[in-house]
């Protein structure tokens, strides 16, 4: 009995022992690490900056946002989302249920049919697989954060302001298992449609998934095609340019710091290529373009039209690979979008030109035709030739917009992933609607102004931002410092157009009305 009490005396001193290590030598430095204040990356310029003397404003230029508090040392983020600017009523005001993308019981129904058919699908592929599978299956929780991001779509953008819904929806796409993998719907109607012979592009740009989560939520997956400090050839075309996961992430904080909040949720993640890819899909054709390289990664790569050898395939190392998730928007049936061709498109064609690239009259032809005569169309797509311009994003070749909201509606920002391809080179020309028909909305100049301020700077504001992602550092250095070359570039057109027309003409205070064209303003140009 004495030897008994000795031995579990023992015990108990040695389990003691290893408590006691593991406190000091694993938790200890994980509490400290929480608790000391995060530092800030290299290379941030800590230092506040005058702002540019050219962006003094003329007697005619319109109010000036003025810093709220002097600057907040701790965060120019949030000190940016507390300003009134960012805090003052949105017009029109939200009224009632009309105001809202989705009518909820409906849009539950509908979701509630999906899964209840998506569930029987499932249980007939492992049927007649003979698969046994322990998972139950899924469930419509109304308080997903999914559901609950649909439903929170209203005629001033697809999420309010300071949403905590985004926030945990960004989580979610970030932590939640997959539970299928397929091709998108366009892939889909056009696999087998071409000839591989004849394909154009050579670097398989369109290589991206639908992926969808265990709460049934579903996120458009395009993974890593390029090294973030690689730049675009100056000799590719736009068009065949690579479509980078890192563009569609900063995309959307930057949409979000603009204030638009018109591109999607869209988050950075490690996908596991096997498990959460290979393994979760019923798609036999995409099942079949998996392979194991001879560095022992596993990769895959798309079939036609975009793409057909293994050496334009993505790998990971050896299965995880980075990747960007864009939430989807609710469905067509729910809610029809109408798509049209942007006035500004460009020819995508190895020497064409457009009408606009050589008539400097452009805009008039333009602000004469329906729906731009008499809508804030117009002005909405100023402002996403401005958004695109700061992300050098060139193939913005048509828009969509919910048909619900009519022609005053926003314009949705999606696949912004050629953009930030080149820091070196401001491609001006996307800034052709602003400076051809020299009009803005004063809402968003004043943004823009704000963020040309040393206390706001727009690279500082966005370095923050992006932190917050996974996968950061999601842009290189040069790409966030030529976020602000360019935006002195934007204001300097805009104060350019004021000293030409005044200001009266230039910044909109609100939907315009009837609009009388000028044509001697279309030689207005930056």
């Amino acid at each position: 009995m004495p030897g008994l009490r000795r031995d579990r005396l023992l015990t108990l001193l040695l389990l003691g022992a290893l408590l006691a290590a593991d406190l000091y030598f694993h938790l200890g430095p994980r509490v400290r690490s929480r608790l000391q204040p995060r530092e800030r990356p290299l290379g941030c310029p800590c230092a506040r900056r005058a702002a540019s003397p050219a962006l003094a404003p003329a007697p005619s230029a319109p109010r000036r946002v003025e810093p709220s508090g002097g600057g907040d040392p701790g965060s120019k983020l949030r000190a940016l989302f507390a300003h009134p600017l960012y805090n003052e009523p949105e017009e029109p005001p939200l009224l009632g249920p009309e105001d809202s993308l989705l009518a909820g019981p409906e849009a539950l129904r509908y979701y509630r049919r999906k899964v209840a058919r998506w569930n029987r699908r499932r249980k007939m592929y492992k049927e007649q697989l003979n698969l046994t599978s322990p998972e139950p299956p899924v469930q419509l929780r109304q308080e997903a954060s999914w559901v609950q991001f649909h439903l929170g779509i209203n005629r001033h953008g697809l999420y309010p302001r300071s949403s905590p819904v985004v926030s945990k929806l960004l989580q979610d796409m970030r932590h939640f298992p997959t539970i299928s993998a397929d091709y998108s719907q366009d892939e889909k109607a056009l696999l087998g449609a071409c000839d591989c012979s004849q394909i154009v592009k050579p670097s398989g740009v369109h290589l991206k998934l639908v992926l969808r989560f265990s709460d049934f939520g579903k996120a458009m997956f395009k993974p890593m095609r390029q090294q973030r400090d690689e730049e675009t050839p100056e000799d590719f075309f736009y068009f065949i340019d690579f479509q980078r996961h890192n563009a569609e992430i900063a995309a959307f904080h930057l949409d979000r710091i603009l204030d638009f909040r018109r591109v999607p949720p869209t988050v950075g993640r490690l996908v596991n290529v096997t498990r959460e890819i290979l393994e979760v899909t019923r798609n036999e054709i995409l099942q079949s373009v998996f392979f194991v390289s001879p560095a022992n990664n596993v990769c895959f790569f798309a079939k036609c039209p975009y793409m057909c050898k293994t050496e334009y395939a993505v790998c990971g190392s050896p299965h995880l690979l980075e990747g960007s998730l864009s939430t989807f928007l609710p469905s067509l049936n729910l809610a029809p979008r109408l798509s049209m061709p942007s006035p500004w498109i460009r020819s995508y064609s190895l020497a064409g030109r457009e009408e606009w690239e050589v008539n400097p009259l452009y805009c008039d032809a333009v602000k004469q035709a329906y729906p731009h005569n008499s809508s804030s169309r117009l002005l909405n797509i100023i402002d996403m030739a401005i958004f695109d311009f700061l992300i050098g994003n060139m193939d913005r070749h048509h828009y969509e917009m919910f048909t619900k909201f009519g022609e005053d509606g926003f314009l949705i920002h999606l696949d912004n992933a050629r953009g930030f391809g080149r820091h070196s080179h401001d491609e001006v020309s996307i800034l052709a609607p602003l400076f051809q028909c020299c009009r803005i909305k004063r809402k968003t100049l004043l943004h823009l102004q704000l963020l040309a301020q040393a206390d706001y700077r727009l690279s500082d504001v966005m370095r923050e931002s992006l932190l917050e992602d996974q996968l950061s550092p999601v842009l290189t250095e040069p790409h966030l410092l030529a976020l602000d070359r360019r935006l002195q570039t934007v204001l300097r057109t805009v104060q350019d157009c004021i000293e030409a027309y005044g200001e009266q003409s230039v910044v909109a205070n609100g939907p315009v009305g009837q609009w009388v064209p000028d044509s001697s303003r279309a030689n207005a140009t930056s």
